[in-house]
């Protein structure tokens, strides 16, 4: 069994040369949609009633081995889309009509079984080792979509940019990722924006910052760079915008605690003499290795003793946080200039 990852896909789909079946699976629902959309708009418009069919998790399998037999209309080929069959749950004569129609998927038809809604485990999965093992036999192709690493995402950008007539160097491509965050839908409207508003111009942090939408969690990474900045009006002020934009305290709690993890783990590697790549595998942050770097990053100004520190200053905030008689903001402004004192001082603030 071979499951392809993405560019295997854009090859194929770069040579021109269609295939039978296709499975999509992956965490990344962008761009399972994307391909989905470029694979079935190669072929046929969703208006074509001949050579456009799509099916949902309620069909008939029979419905669809039907269509899928179906030779193409005043076309060379024709697309069937069946999306989120629950094949771990149907009966074991459905199961087999569906190995029966990937199997027997004509040359002229393009046949996609398109998997959004249901969680696959593509190591363990035996009937999903078995789909696959069909497509393979009949020519097609398994793909899994992740989600995309932060270094892809910015190159993404500054190509888009580019596209769009405007110029995005990595700097300002980076910048916008951690103003954004990582989701490719919400990035591409920001950068349809921000080309429209600058135009031919360069992109600078100052137009995205005047332009862009930060999300929650970029704002509590601001709060925390704000931190370890030791700039406590500045940091103060952040807080307050997050509780303002009814940001719950719990969620400051912890995206300001994940940091000061990223900083003992980046401790403990460097330690053991790892280096980023090394940390962010060991730990599995998968496309979160820019979180290492930043940690990394940050180990100037930070000890284990220093760090230590932190982190029981924060389980302590986590404690009076649930208590019912807390006043949130007054803990997470206590919380916030006891850990600059730490950072500063190497020492707790009693």
């Amino acid at each position: 069994m071979a499951v392809v990852l993405e560019n295997a896909l854009k090859e194929n789909l770069k040579s021109g040369k269609l295939l039978p079946v296709y499975i999509l699976v992956g965490e990344d629902a962008y761009l399972k949609t994307l391909y989905l959309e470029k694979i079935s708009k190669s072929i046929a418009d969703k208006d074509d009633i001949f050579n456009y069919s799509k099916f949902t998790a309620q069909c008939n399998l029979q419905e669809v081995y039907d269509s899928v037999m179906q030779m193409p209309m005043m076309s060379d080929r024709k697309c069937v889309i069946l999306n989120d069959y629950d094949f771990k749950h149907c009966s074991d004569s459905d199961f087999e009509k569906l190995l029966t129609l990937i199997l027997e998927t004509p040359e002229e038809t393009t046949f996609i079984l398109y998997f959004d809604g249901i969680e696959i485990d593509l190591k363990k999965g035996a009937k999903f080792k078995k789909l696959v093992s069909a497509c393979e036999k009949n020519g097609g192709m398994a793909v899994e979509l992740k989600h995309r690493t932060r270094a892809e995402l910015v190159k993404m950008l500054c190509q888009g940019a580019l596209k769009r007539g405007t110029k995005m160097d990595l700097a300002a491509g980076n910048y916008l990722v951690e103003t954004c965050g990582e989701d490719i839908n919400l990035l591409s409207g920001e950068l349809e924006k921000l080309c429209a508003f600058v135009g031919e111009s360069a992109v600078s942090k100052a137009h995205i910052d005047e332009v862009c939408t930060p999300t929650v969690e970029a704002n509590i990474f601001k709060l925390s760079d704000l931190i370890f900045a030791c700039d406590s009006t500045k940091a103060l002020k952040m807080l307050d915008e997050l509780l303002f934009l009814k940001t719950k305290p719990m969620t400051i709690l912890f995206n300001v605690s994940a940091v000061f993890v990223d900083i003992y783990r980046a401790l403990c590697a460097k330690q053991k003499g790892l280096g980023i790549k090394e940390t962010a595998d060991a730990f599995g942050y998968k496309t979160r290795s820019f979180a290492v770097e930043k940690a990394f990053q940050k180990l100037g100004k930070m000890d284990f003793k220093k760090t230590k520190l932190c982190l029981d200053t924060l389980v302590a905030t986590d404690k009076a946080l649930k208590s019912f008689s807390a006043n949130e903001r007054l803990l997470l402004e206590e919380m916030i200039i006891k850990l600059i004192y730490i950072i500063s001082k190497g020492e707790a603030l009693d």
